[in-house]
Protein backbone atom coordinates (compact mmCIF):
# COMPACT_ATOMS: atom_id res chain seq x y z
CA UNK A 1 0.00 0.00 0.00
CA UNK A 2 2.75 2.45 0.93
CA UNK A 3 4.71 1.59 -2.22
CA UNK A 4 1.64 2.30 -4.37
CA UNK A 5 1.13 5.64 -2.64
CA UNK A 6 4.77 6.61 -3.17
CA UNK A 7 4.55 5.67 -6.86
CA UNK A 8 1.37 7.71 -7.31
CA UNK A 9 2.88 10.69 -5.54
CA UNK A 10 6.00 10.42 -7.67
CA UNK A 11 3.87 10.35 -10.82
CA UNK A 12 1.91 13.39 -9.63
CA UNK A 13 5.05 15.37 -8.90
CA UNK A 14 6.55 14.53 -12.28
CA UNK A 15 3.37 15.70 -14.03
CA UNK A 16 3.49 18.95 -12.06
CA UNK A 17 7.12 19.42 -13.05
CA UNK A 18 6.45 18.74 -16.74
CA UNK A 19 3.39 21.01 -16.84
CA UNK A 20 4.97 23.97 -15.05
CA UNK A 21 8.48 23.78 -16.53
CA UNK A 22 7.77 25.62 -19.84
CA UNK A 23 6.17 28.62 -18.12
CA UNK A 24 8.92 28.81 -15.51
CA UNK A 25 11.65 28.54 -18.15
CA UNK A 26 10.05 31.35 -20.15
CA UNK A 27 9.95 33.48 -17.00
CA UNK A 28 13.60 32.69 -16.35
CA UNK A 29 14.61 33.59 -19.91
CA UNK A 30 12.75 36.90 -19.80
CA UNK A 31 14.23 37.68 -16.40
CA UNK A 32 17.78 37.05 -17.61
CA UNK A 33 17.16 39.10 -20.74
CA UNK A 34 15.79 41.99 -18.71
CA UNK A 35 18.73 41.78 -16.29
CA UNK A 36 21.19 41.98 -19.17
CA UNK A 37 19.27 44.88 -20.64
CA UNK A 38 19.25 46.69 -17.29
CA UNK A 39 22.98 46.09 -16.84
CA UNK A 40 23.68 47.49 -20.31
CA UNK A 41 21.61 50.61 -19.73
CA UNK A 42 22.48 50.93 -16.02
CA UNK A 43 18.82 51.37 -15.13
CA UNK A 44 18.19 49.53 -11.86
CA UNK A 45 14.43 49.66 -11.46
CA UNK A 46 12.76 46.54 -10.05
CA UNK A 47 9.44 47.00 -11.83
CA UNK A 48 11.17 47.01 -15.22
CA UNK A 49 12.05 43.34 -14.78
CA UNK A 50 8.87 42.29 -13.00
CA UNK A 51 6.25 43.50 -15.48
CA UNK A 52 7.71 41.89 -18.65
CA UNK A 53 8.31 38.63 -16.78
CA UNK A 54 4.72 38.53 -15.54
CA UNK A 55 3.36 39.36 -18.99
CA UNK A 56 5.52 36.71 -20.67
CA UNK A 57 4.46 34.08 -18.15
CA UNK A 58 0.81 35.04 -18.54
CA UNK A 59 1.02 34.80 -22.33
CA UNK A 60 2.86 31.47 -22.07
CA UNK A 61 0.23 30.12 -19.68
CA UNK A 62 -2.59 31.16 -22.01
CA UNK A 63 -0.79 29.74 -25.06
CA UNK A 64 0.03 26.42 -23.38
CA UNK A 65 -3.26 26.03 -21.50
CA UNK A 66 -4.64 23.39 -23.87
CA UNK A 67 -1.54 21.23 -23.59
CA UNK A 68 -1.39 21.68 -19.81
CA UNK A 69 -5.01 20.65 -19.37
CA UNK A 70 -4.60 17.62 -21.63
CA UNK A 71 -1.58 16.45 -19.60
CA UNK A 72 -3.45 16.92 -16.32
CA UNK A 73 -6.54 15.17 -17.70
CA UNK A 74 -4.42 12.27 -18.99
CA UNK A 75 -2.85 11.91 -15.56
CA UNK A 76 -6.21 12.12 -13.76
CA UNK A 77 -7.75 9.60 -16.14
CA UNK A 78 -4.86 7.23 -15.53
CA UNK A 79 -5.14 7.65 -11.76
CA UNK A 80 -8.90 7.01 -11.66
CA UNK A 81 -8.79 4.10 -14.09
CA UNK A 82 -5.84 2.52 -12.27
CA UNK A 83 -3.52 2.35 -15.28
CA UNK A 84 -0.73 4.47 -13.80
Amino acid sequence: MTELLVDDLSSALSVVLVVTAPVLLIGLAVSVLMSVLQAMTQVQEQTLSLVPRLLAMLIATLALMGWMLSEIMRFADGMFSGTL
